[in-house]
């Protein structure tokens, strides 16, 4: 309002407001928004990967209640997760499972084998290069309140990144240096 240099960048010359979503149409008929152009980003190997349409598939699994994509310039795709912790504290019930705390409960073997598991269902309704290679589980329950999500349960995906960077950083350093 009352700055045309900023209205300029979202209405071109032609009229069209250029929002920074992504979508297709589906029997054009109907706008389907699968991303924002923004979080788009580039792999090593030049593929384009749109991560919130990874990450909606990746959250339809029931240990999953939040995750963020990562891999902006690396070879692959991998991801964050913070788990379903009441679904993941019944799970772990049933099967006899014993935890103190959830930080000792995301180190559990059985419990990284079960996400894994999960991983690789998700993996299979993937392209290659979209496919997660490394995941790691978080110990927190992102939300509003502590800063993870915006209001309306969008991603701060710097937020995270900065809060999980060295988490990050060790996913895509595995195998760099012959380890």
């Amino acid at each position: 309002y009352k700055a045309p240099d900023l209205t300029a960048v979202a209405i071109d010359e032609e009229g069209w407001f250029h929002t920074g979503d992504i979508g297709h149409l589906d029997g054009g008929k109907f706008l389907t928004i699968t991303d924002r152009k923004k979080e788009i980003f580039k792999l090593s190997n030049g593929k384009y990967v749109a991560p919130q349409a990874i990450e909606n598939k990746v959250k339809e699994s029931f240990f999953i209640e939040q995750c963020m994509v990562v891999g902006e310039n690396e070879k692959f795709v991998s991801t964050l997760v913070s788990p379903n912790f009441s679904f993941l504290h019944d799970w772990c019930s049933r099967h006899k499972i014993h935890f103190e705390n959830n930080q000792e409960l995301i180190t559990l073997p059985e419990v990284i084998a079960r996400y894994q598991k999960e991983i690789n269902t998700i993996n299979k309704q993937l392209s290659d290069y979209e496919q997660i290679k490394r995941f790691r589980l978080v110990a927190e329950q992102w939300s509003p309140q502590t800063g993870e999500l915006s209001p309306t349960l969008k991603l701060k995906r710097k937020v995270i990144y900065d809060t999980y960077k060295n988490i990050i950083d060790e996913i895509f350093s595995l195998g760099k240096n012959g380890d």
